[in-house]
């Protein structure tokens, strides 16, 4: 089955313009490497025919990068203001219909290149209508916190942290049509954050499953470009 990849960019980076960063937060460089374009190769490296974008229309900077720079598979790009990062998901599948299944990703999330290959492999072998990348590793103001059963089956996201929440949300969504589908169900139903829409797979009883990430960093603030950066060369003295 034919998977596509998709990057969600459409927010503001209002923390980092706030801390001085000039630019649009995808630009943001890691080890020399605008986060965006990390994704983008790492996406290639899997095996994506092509990458599907959302940014929205103040960030010029962005598009030009985007549209000049020259990347290893194509891109398709859409402009568009959205309110959240759910309804920048149901835009892309609105803009670009007949996904069969997908790995969406936020542009802030950075992990192992390997450990991401593993976990595509899993979901492609799988019969699953989601995986998704969850760790123990606790890096966001707001975390989302995750509760498995025993086959990793996911069965609570909450906001609060209980004691059988070991891990949190990574930010990385594997998706087959039905789980892809529910996106503007969870809209229709009032849910207007990405959250709630995870929420809602489970409500509906669809399997969604988790594949542990020993580490992800997502980067709000400038001093989680050091984060990030360091983890990263642990990464590569480890390989």
């Amino acid at each position: 089955m034919k998977m596509e990849y998709a990057i969600i960019a459409a927010g503001e980076g209002q923390r980092l313009k706030d801390e001085g960063f000039p630019k649009a937060k995808p630009l943001l460089t890691l080890l020399g490497v605008p986060m965006i374009e990390r994704l983008i190769n790492i996406f290639a490296d899997q095996g994506a025919k092509s990458v599907f974008i959302i940014i929205n229309e103040k960030n010029i900077e962005l598009h030009e990068f985007l549209v000049t720079h020259e990347f290893s598979i194509p891109i398709h790009l859409l402009v568009k203001n959205t309110i959240s990062s759910l309804h920048s998901f149901v835009a892309l599948q609105e803009a670009f219909p007949k996904w069969e299944s997908c790995c969406l990703t936020t542009t802030d999330t950075v992990f192992d290149p390997k450990t991401f290959g593993r976990y595509i492999k899993e979901f492609q072998q799988g019969n699953m209508d989601g995986l998704f990348a969850v760790t123990p590793f606790v890096d966001d103001e707001s975390p989302l916190y995750v509760t498995v059963d025993h086959d990793k089956r996911i069965v609570c996201f909450s906001d609060n942290k209980y004691s059988q929440s070991v891990f949190v949300s990574g930010g990385i969504y594997c998706l087959r049509k039905d789980a892809m589908q529910a996106a503007e169900q969870s809209l229709a139903a009032g849910n207007h954050r990405m959250r709630n829409y995870q929420r809602f797979l489970i409500d509906r009883g669809l399997m969604i499953k988790a594949y542990p990430f020993e580490k992800i960093v997502d980067v709000d603030h400038l001093h989680d470009q050091e984060t990030a950066e360091y983890f990263l060369l642990e990464q590569k003295i480890r390989s």
